[in-house]
């Protein structure tokens, strides 16, 4: 699963390049603030594939429809979360599924 580069952003964490992208559109359940946003990261620089962060987070969609208060997404969070998956065995230049990162503790489902 490759992240697209249209809409990427790019970030450095501890000398290391990585692109990573935010839906700007919610899907259906995090529209409706019953799923928490998620954002993925992938290496800049690897000249093949890799493999896929995808974080999960504790907030509902900016874009949700319901209204429901949530923070945007900044690159230091997004940084946070790059080291915190490298900590727990992201190895972000070996081919392989999709790495999930769940920190999504507190989020609360709209009803």
């Amino acid at each position: 699963m490759a992240l697209g580069r249209k809409g990427a952003r790019r970030i450095v964490v501890d000398g290391t390049a990585y692109r990573w992208r935010l839906r700007r559109r919610p899907t259906y359940f995090q529209g409706m603030a019953w799923t928490p946003c998620t954002f993925a990261v992938e290496h800049a620089d690897g000249a093949g594939p890799g493999t896929t962060l995808v974080v999960t987070t504790d907030q509902p969609h900016m874009s949700n429809w319901p209204g429901r208060e949530g923070k945007p997404i900044l690159p230091p969070d997004v940084a946070r979360a790059i080291q915190h998956a490298l900590r727990e065995g992201w190895t972000p230049t070996s081919p392989g599924t999709p790495f999930h990162l769940d920190l999504s503790t507190g989020f609360v489902a709209s009803a």
